[in-house]
């Protein structure tokens, strides 16, 4: 199966539109595993355990293990849900924007080393940055577009004048990532929940491409506004999905014993208002 056919299907199955991310900070453990770098793997491992059923995608953040040398902790993760959720895909956020020999290395460690399905790349430096990628057949790669920090607005919100139609530099990308880049089928695109005017225009120009929506949660973003302006669909199936991803929110619902309980409650609570939001 692709990416995309996994994603899908995975949605369908868990009835879910939301995207966990799995960005393990040791200071914000529970009880019993509060600052211990070395626990990372037993966290995250019980957090999908919890919310297997519930999502239609895992997003772990490279960042988060590579800081505490964890990276055979995510290796081992990574075995974790393709054995006890197959049928999720995973979405390595690394957010790589190199051209070359080095883009191969990292589409490599991504794709080989770790065994996701999707990168999250920033196209910044061109096609060049982002086609070693297309060349593991049947994986995803999410381009950075609208992103949800305010510092986003300092490049992606500027007019490109030598462009006809002078589009705003986030228009420009979901143009390219629609249509001349996307040669397989494999890419989608990152937009924040905050913006969610800026969703719908995205939705616009790429009325077909998976969205990864981060935001929502601890950073803000309103649920029902995001799906109403990114998902597309005629009863109840997607023609244009959305992962809305939600991390701290999730991962940190309680400090004590019961957080595994609270993290799936969490989720599932979020879950449901993702799909209740879904346009009839």
């Amino acid at each position: 199966m692709t990416f995309l056919d996994m994603l899908n299907a995975a949605e369908r199955q868990n009835n879910s539109l939301l995207c966990v991310g799995l960005d393990p900070e040791p200071t914000k453990f529970p009880a019993g595993l509060k600052g211990d770098a070395n626990k990372i793997y037993d966290f995250c491992a019980r957090i999908v355990d919890a919310t297997a059923d519930l999502v239609s995608s895992f997003k772990p953040q490279i960042a988060y293990f590579a800081a505490h040398r964890a990276e055979g902790q995510l290796e081992r993760l990574m075995e974790h849900m393709r054995r006890v959720a197959p049928h999720v895909p995973i979405i390595l956020d690394a957010k790589r924007g190199d051209i070359g020999s080095t883009a191969e290395q990292y589409a490599k460690e991504a794709f080989e080393r770790y065994g996701a399905d999707a990168v999250t790349l920033s196209p910044f430096m061109g096609w060049d940055s982002v086609a070693p990628y297309l060349q593991y057949h049947g994986k995803g790669a999410f381009l950075l577009c609208r992103t949800s920090n305010p510092g986003g607005d300092d490049l992606q919100n500027q007019r490109l004048a030598s462009v006809e139609g002078q589009p705003l530099l986030y228009e420009h990308v979901a143009r390219l990532a629609q249509g001349p880049w996307n040669l397989n089928g494999q890419l989608g695109l990152v937009v924040g929940a905050t913006y969610p005017a800026e969703i719908e225009r995205v939705r616009a120009i790429a009325p077909t491409l998976p969205l990864l929506i981060p935001g929502v949660g601890a950073q803000g973003g309103d649920a029902m506004a995001t799906i109403k302006a990114g998902w597309r669909g005629q009863n109840g199936v997607s023609t244009g999905t959305v992962m809305v991803n939600s991390s701290r929110a999730v991962l940190y619902a309680s400090s004590g014993d019961d957080f595994e309980a609270a993290a799936r409650r969490v989720a599932m609570q979020t879950r449901d208002q993702l799909q209740a939001a879904k346009p009839q």
